[in-house]
């Protein structure tokens, strides 16, 4: 069952995750420190570079299938027009303060 992104925990991701799905890159960025990190696969990447092949350019969409660390840990069916649909996993960390993510990390699941 799919968890929408009103219903998630952390109002943080919660809106990450709705700026994802609404193709809303500048609320996106704005969601994200300045000097923002990520990881995928094991690998830290670029991040304007894979926010921009993996999700905007490629229509990427995320459906939440569950969640855990107080809604900062999600297991999603991610889907783009360059890999097809996939079971992924996210972790999010917060910059102290609250209100941005300072890093995410993703992955198959």
């Amino acid at each position: 069952m799919t968890i929408s992104p009103a219903k998630l925990s952390d109002p943080v991701v919660s809106a990450l995750v709705a700026a994802i799905n609404s193709r809303d890159k500048e609320a996106f960025l704005g969601l994200l420190t300045a000097d923002a990190t990520m990881s995928d696969d094991g690998s830290d990447r670029d991040l304007q570079e894979w926010i921009d092949k993996e999700i905007f350019d490629s229509s990427g969409h995320m459906d939440v299938q569950s969640e855990s660390d107080g809604g900062r840990a999600l297991v999603a069916d991610f889907r783009n027009d360059t890999w097809g649909e996939m079971r992924t996993a996210w972790r999010f960390t917060i910059a102290p303060g609250g209100g941005k993510i300072s890093r995410f990390e993703t992955g198959q699941a």
